[in-house]
């Protein structure tokens, strides 16, 4: 091909010099110095530096070159006096022969520096630049390596990757859905997939045995920074499986990942943990176990004796932390707040220094044996639902602000057990915990004690964050029938909303389950960043907005007409 550049430019080493090169890329830096001008041309894979003296016969043309200007240049590669150790192209530069002016740049609104000082904002609105900086390039370039990891471990395991509908049907799976309006059926809409659960299920009753998809999946629903309402799932189910043979092919997925990916290790088969021990003990279902501080239940030490703020309550939990001197009263009121958030009632502390007990219920304790000298004892009464989440956030802000985490570190562990249903008490119904595919452990259990009842699921935790969750499926028909009667269904709403799928399970439906894989969330953690807009693309910002495409937006007035639909407006 005529113009073919022959090398990227982080190809060039002392290999190479003498010889003639052809290369193409944006100008990142230029130099003058007395005459000699330097260039460094990035391209997506590197620099390499170019040197023009002053009786270049485009002399003029080069300096006036500006920074993301986009060039080709030809010339013969040189062992540089000056090396940068710092780059793989550090120990040459190429003496430019020829230079072609490919296009022009305004000067960007964003810096292409490493270490861009732009607000989030301005990043987000021009991210087409913001993506040119190679700082901002390599979490995309690991999200590939990543979904390429993960791909190639499941078609080395026979799975086949399908696609499923984008247009589907509204049905009840927790958030909120993004509706469709349809032109053809006046009044009637289609839903984004929250995941293709219901197809990937259908593909089992085909006899597909194996299926997996790379899926885009879409939730209506308050975003957070780990958190996009369009968001990528690996998507992950399979036939004649147990529990068991889920957890064991997702280790093997997240055993190669860690080894090609990130040149890491872990150690399999990974730790199960009871929901009900990640909530006692971390209060939370995705507990972060790179640290200890433990909550502990002072219940019956508490209740000996007579303190007015625990009087009456069901439950007294506690994590123990050292006594350190930055955990001032103002921090302490933080903390206070922050339980609170949390749905706490109340924050008490007890401090045990030099033998002296203070703290906000120190007058009522008679005997401390049951706090150490120099321990800070945070303790929150209440009932057992709030009280436990309330401690679980503020253990990880204690850890965070006591330097407890190490962030070297990655822990991976399974949660089991999970109770099959959660109960609504202002609605007096229950709710599905995953969702109403998901099969108890005993069906007994949930016809005659659903409260009672657990669930064949699994959640896969990384460093205190969800990665994937999965379950196996309930195959028979009739306790299919008996979760949608126990969630409230009526047979109305179970033929209007699940009819097709309820009508499958009539035809010989294997055993099967699944998992699904947040991508988004799995490439945050690889990369140890903190933001899960860094991982994704083109991203939404907090409040949902695309701000370079400027969407959600306003359309034409005839687009309306044809969806009939008619928009009511306050400003009217």
């Amino acid at each position: 091909m005529k113009n073919k550049y022959t090398h990227h430019n982080n190809e060039l080493t002392l290999n190479n010099v003498g010889e003639a090169v052809l290369l193409k890329g944006w100008v990142a830096k230029k130099r003058n110095l007395g005459g000699l001008i330097f260039i460094d041309l990035r391209d997506h894979f590197g620099i390499t530096q170019l040197v023009i003296r002053p009786e270049h016969p485009q002399y003029e043309l080069i300096s006036s070159l500006k920074s993301e200007y986009v060039i080709e240049v030809s010339g013969t590669v040189l062992e540089r006096e000056n090396k940068n150790n710092q780059i793989i192209t550090g120990q040459i530069e190429v003496d430019v022969k020829n230079l072609v002016l490919l296009n022009e740049s305004e000067t960007p609104v964003i810096s292409m520096q490493e270490e861009s000082e732009s607000l989030e904002e301005t990043r987000l609105k021009y991210r087409y630049l913001d993506l040119r900086r190679p700082s901002v390039q390599k979490y995309l370039i690991k999200r590939h390596e990543i979904t390429q990891s993960i791909r190639q471990t499941l078609l080395n395991n026979k799975f086949y990757e399908l696609e499923t509908p984008i247009l589907a049907k509204s049905t009840p799976e927790g958030a909120r859905d993004y509706l469709v309006p349809s032109r053809l059926y006046e009044g009637q809409f289609y839903a984004l997939p929250q995941s293709p659960q219901i197809f990937k299920q259908l593909y089992m009753v085909a006899g597909f045995e194996k299926y997996f998809q790379v899926a885009k999946c879409f939730r209506d629903e308050d975003l957070r920074a780990d958190r996009q309402p369009e968001f990528t799932q690996i998507d992950v189910e399979a036939s004649f499986i147990t529990q068991e043979d889920i957890m064991e092919l997702t280790e093997e997925v997240f055993a190669n990942l860690f080894k090609n990916v990130l040149n890491k290790k872990i150690t399999l088969p990974l730790q199960k943990m009871d929901y009900k021990d990640a909530l006692n003990l971390y209060g939370s279902d995705k507990p972060d176990t790179r640290f200890e501080c433990l909550i502990e239940d002072l219940t019956s030490i508490l209740n000996g004796y007579a303190i007015p703020l625990f009087e009456g309550k069901e439950t007294i939990r506690a994590i123990r932390v050292k006594n350190d001197k930055s955990i001032t009263r103002k921090k302490l009121d933080e903390y206070a707040a922050l339980v609170k958030k949390h749905h706490g009632e109340a924050l008490a502390f007890l401090r045990k220094e030099n033998g002296q007990l203070s703290g906000s219920i120190a007058k009522f304790i008679e005997k401390e044996d049951f706090i150490l000298e120099d321990e800070l004892v945070l303790i929150v009464p209440g009932k057992t639902e709030n009280v436990l989440p309330a401690l679980g956030a503020l253990r990880l802000k204690v850890a965070s602000d006591l330097n407890m985490i190490d962030e070297t570190k990655d822990n991976l562990l399974w949660v089991v057990n999970w109770p099959l249903l959660e109960y609504d008490s202002e609605e007096q119904r229950y709710y599905a915990m995953h969702h109403p595919f998901t099969a108890p452990q005993d069906a007994h259990i949930l016809e005659n004690n659903p409260k009672d009842s657990l669930a064949q699921a699994y959640d896969i935790v990384w460093n205190g964050y969800e990665v994937g969750g999965g379950s196996i499926r309930i195959h028979r028909q009739q306790v299919q029938n008996l979760m949608f009667k126990t969630l409230g269904f009526s047979q109305e709403e179970i033929k209007s909303k699940f009819g097709f799928f309820v009508e499958a399970l009539k035809y010989g439906t294997p055993p099967h389950g699944g998992i699904a894989l947040g991508l988004d969330r799995v490439v945050m953690l690889a990369t140890k960043t903190n933001n899960i807009k860094d991982v994704v693309a083109f991203p939404k910002t907090q409040s949902a907005k695309d701000l370079m495409l400027e969407a959600p937006d306003f359309v034409e007035p005839i687009q309306l007409k044809e969806l009939n639909i008619k928009v009511d407006s306050k400003n009217e």
